[in-house]
């Protein structure tokens, strides 16, 4: 999810209008353990977000996983049982010194676009690969912040693809 959605539902009472017709979705959240106080940032802006617009904490299902790489197995099977209108992975993939970063996070976001097409279901990414993370006190801040902006985001583009999804 590297675009920025910049049109929400015009307002609070808009998003409720959303579900009023139907019931709210329920939304999957898959998160990476590895980094949790940094990508558990992405997941809270995401549930606040959401309850913002009038999708409750009862509405979403939280999952972890080990680490990035397991996401998209995790993301097939949710979307396979169909119990979720939409699903979000949240993970953090750091250069640890190995050059094996960069195929990680493109096979993470290669099968989460698979699952999203082969599913019929919309999956969102605020799995994040940094050009560079160190463990100090300017990057964790940072990247706290980053992820706070991304879970953000990715409520809106999630609540806007099921709007638009809905019109179909």
């Amino acid at each position: 999810m590297n675009q920025t959605f910049q049109t929400p539902p015009s307002s609070p009472a808009a998003a409720r209008a959303m579900p009023s017709a139907s019931p709210p979705p329920r939304i999957a959240v898959v998160c990476s353990q590895w980094h949790r106080e940094i990508v558990h940032r992405a997941r809270d802006a995401l549930i606040a977000e959401l309850d913002r617009h009038g999708v409750g904490a009862e509405q979403i299902e939280h999952f972890e996983v080990p680490g990035a790489f397991e996401i998209p197995l995790h993301a097939k099977r949710l979307a396979r049982a169909g119990r979720h209108d939409a699903i979000v992975a949240c993970g953090l993939v750091v250069d640890g010194g190995i050059y094996r970063h960069d195929f990680v996070a493109h096979a993470v976001i290669d099968g989460l676009m698979r699952v999203q097409l082969e599913c019929d279901l919309p999956v969102f990414s605020v799995v994040l690969t940094p050009q560079a993370f160190h463990e100090h006190v300017d990057h964790r801040s940072f990247f706290l912040d980053h992820f706070e902006k991304k879970g953000v985001e990715a409520a809106h583009a999630c609540l806007g693809t099921l709007q638009a999804l809905q019109r179909l």
